[in-house]
């Protein structure tokens, strides 16, 4: 009996060496909209369908950390209504997933300039977190008000005051002393970033911890990307050699 294309996938990723930390940019919202002919919102609630079922994924997988883009800084420049909706679209979120996440052991952190946002979404993502605080498996992080460029501002700016307290001293400071001081620090290096959508860039997330990241693009857009989807990325991390700059 033959067994399907995700079966035999699923037989070839190796367990033991699935990535300890997973980073995404959920991309292609819009982009599935427009072709499904529906609203843009549609788009970005079908991408948070797409993060429960990822999420569950990377959880059944063994995969320690996630990251996920949510939202950039530069989609404040976005049509305004359109980001009210993303608003309701977290609110629901944070309140209508938590059953789920504590059901499979998730922890959830927000990293980026988050608390600057309206109420409803800051207390809802704050609720979050403190309710799944005491879960032990998968650390789901939420990129939300996120640039990459101004968490290393604010790790400069940080380091700076250190220094000016006599805390660090400036010629102690290396890449391990600058990594103290960003979002992800208590968290593995990361090993892959997946970029579905389409595009082929970073788009100001996670730019220093990327440095020696793996790079998966695919052309899927975010609402339909699956489990499938992020196991052939896995896979694929897996068939790499990783040199880190050396021969």
């Amino acid at each position: 009996m033959s067994i399907s294309l995700a079966a035999r996938e699923r037989i070839a990723l190796d367990r033991s060496s699935v990535p300890q930390h997973v980073a995404i940019i959920m991309d292609g919202n819009r982009r599935w909209a427009r072709d499904h002919g529906v609203p843009a919102i549609e788009g970005h609630r079908r991408g948070m369908i797409a993060l429960r079922r990822v999420t569950r994924g990377a959880s059944d997988l063994g995969i320690g950390a996630l990251t996920v883009y949510g939202f950039s800084t530069e989609n404040w420049n976005r049509d305004a209504r359109e980001i009210s909706l993303l608003f309701e679209l977290c609110v629901h979120f944070a309140r209508g997933e938590l059953l789920e996440l504590r059901r499979n052991n998730v922890r959830v952190r927000v990293i980026g300039e988050w608390e600057s946002l309206p109420e409803a979404p800051r207390r809802a993502l704050a609720d979050l977190q403190a309710q799944t605080a005491s879960s032990t498996g998968l650390l789901l992080n939420l990129a939300v008000n996120y640039s990459s460029r101004a968490e290393l501002e604010r790790a400069v700016r940080a380091i700076a005051r250190d220094v000016a307290r006599g805390a660090v001293l400036p010629d102690e400071i290396d890449e391990a002393t600058i990594g103290r001081y960003l979002y992800t620090a208590d968290l593995p290096e990361l090993d892959l970033l997946i970029r579905p959508g389409g595009e082929q860039r970073l788009s100001n997330f996670l730019l220093y911890q990327a440095a020696y990241a793996e790079l998966v693009m695919t052309d899927v857009y975010w609402p339909d990307f699956s489990k499938d989807d992020l196991i052939r990325a896995l896979i694929e991390f897996q068939r790499r050699e990783r040199r880190f700059g050396g021969a």
